[in-house]
């Protein structure tokens, strides 16, 4: 396949192809002397780096991991980035229960209701401190 094609099928730019390779992430053969061919073995590497990216693995730590021949080490990077995904993904399941508090909320203005304060008391630092200060607070009215 060519280089447009590898793009369009994995909805990249042409130019960020390019940079992978040039950062020792993918390795066409050429045809021509200049022309990249990409086979079903560059489409897989494609595949992984996007994964990998998807996942929060920056470029450097792709490819520490696929130029690697050392087990220990792809596993250290891989426990370092499992361990940040991990609270990445913790994140935003408490932002998911937010919503889904204020989506359920009886109240007229969901941000006087007790169940959604207590959520967003957890997130505030220094919140046991606070106590009944921050229950009595009021939330500003939105600017329109």
């Amino acid at each position: 396949m060519s280089i447009g094609d590898v793009a369009e099928r994995f909805g990249l730019a042409t130019h960020v192809l390019r940079h992978w390779e040039s950062v020792g992430l993918l390795t066409p053969a050429r045809i021509g002397g200049a022309r990249r061919r990409y086979g079903p073995d560059d489409l897989y590497r494609v595949a992984v780096i996007l994964r990998a990216k998807e996942a929060g693995f920056g470029l450097d730590d792709i490819r520490e991991m696929i130029a690697t021949a050392d087990a220990a080490t792809r596993g250290e990077i891989l426990r370092r980035r499992r361990a940040d995904l991990a609270r990445r993904i913790a994140e935003a399941q408490a932002s998911l229960q937010l919503i889904d508090c204020a989506l359920a909320c009886d109240h007229e203005d969901f941000t006087t209701c007790p169940d959604f304060r207590a959520a967003i008391a957890e997130r505030l630092p220094g919140a046991e401190q606070l106590g009944q200060r921050f229950s009595s607070y009021s939330m500003p009215a939105a600017r329109g």
